[in-house]
């Protein structure tokens, strides 16, 4: 299969991190704009985004959360990461994770982020045909004060394009259950509740996101083919996994990407969704998250189309948007055959 068909099909990306898209070109911005901290060489700064290991890649993206320091930054790399997903890897839809509490932390007023990005958003659909739609989560390892305060931004100062509530950062250290009334609460106001669980640690954290925080999608579960009843679980109430092959690799889910369990949530009838995480700070892309599933799963090109429907049909997009992309994508498919 050609990378150019991978490419050119149209898709929707649902596990995707806001300031982890910033690629070196808007970082490069961001460092004019800012000097001192980061190199806006772009030679330089190309060697500084090449991932080393996971502690570097915490420092990468430390680094871009210290150049957003005005709503102008945030509204910029907003809009400039929606052209960049439009352009190269014909996105259609997105669901961009945000995590407001460290722009708060950094000086930026709730109400300053919520206009800048929902600025961006329509500009974005407006200028490149790209919908985008947020998920707030609670970096897990700031603790329960930063999940009242992520809880507080979703429900007092909800911005037009939320549609999920999630929890990120690392899992070892930090229980799922604690956090069990914000989801509660952010379910009860009608978002989705989509956390990350089972990336690095075991299958009980997936049950603990299922059972507790009424998980409708799982952010990576990587853990959960040690399960076999977890897998069939997932696959009993379809409850998608949002795999990103990649980040798994970098993050030492995965020793190896021969070793990556998407095969078996694939045998065990598991709904999976394929994205690409943090994609410019671990060298990657999702149309190369498209390309290892394929290989992976030894898809033509039917099956990878199939992959970029289960996205658009499992994620949180307006009806009309889901129907306008997935006729899309059986129009490509047709042109190519």
């Amino acid at each position: 299969m050609s990378d150019d068909f991978i490419a050119r099909l149209p898709k929707a990306e649902l596990h995707v991190h806001h300031i982890g898209s910033a690629s070196p070109r808007i970082v490069s911005e961001l460092a004019e704009r800012h000097p001192g901290t980061v190199p806006s060489d772009p030679d330089a700064l190309r060697s500084f985004f090449e991932f080393r290991d996971f502690a570097h890649f915490i420092d990468v993206y430390l680094a871009v959360v210290g150049l957003i320091r005005t709503p102008e930054d945030l509204r910029y790399l907003t809009y400039e990461i929606a052209r960049e997903m439009s352009a190269g890897q014909s996105l259609r839809y997105a669901e961009l994770t945000c995590t407001p509490y460290t722009s708060v932390a950094a000086g930026i007023a709730i109400e300053a982020y919520t206009e800048a990005i929902e600025d961006a958003r329509l500009s974005a659909e407006r200028d490149f045909g790209l919908v985008l739609r947020w998920i707030y989560d609670i970096p897990g390892e700031s603790g329960l004060p930063a999940a009242d305060d992520t809880l507080r931004y979703a429900l007092d100062h909800r911005p037009d394009g939320l549609v999920g509530f999630g929890l990120g950062g690392p899992e070892i250290g930090v229980p799922r259950p604690q956090f069990e009334p914000h989801f509660t609460a952010a379910r009860a106001a009608g978002l989705h509740s989509v956390p990350h669980a089972g990336e690095t640690t075991g299958p009980e954290t997936v049950w603990d996101a299922l059972r507790l925080l009424g998980a409708e999608r799982i952010g990576h579960g990587t853990s959960s083919a040690a399960d076999p009843a977890l897998l069939a679980h997932l696959a009993e109430h379809r409850i998608p996994l949002e795999v990103c092959p990649s980040s798994n690799l970098a993050t030492r889910a995965v020793a190896t990407l021969d070793e990556h369990p998407l095969r078996a949530f694939v045998d065990a009838g598991v709904v999976v969704t394929i994205n690409s995480d943090d994609p410019p700070m671990f060298g990657t892309t999702l149309n190369r998250e498209y390309e290892i599933a394929a290989q992976l799963l030894d898809l033509d090109r039917r099956g990878v189309a199939d992959l970029a429907r289960t996205a658009v049909e499992v994620s949180f997009a307006p009806e009309d948007v889901r129907t306008r992309v997935l006729r899309e994508i059986d129009d490509y498919v047709s042109t190519r055959a």
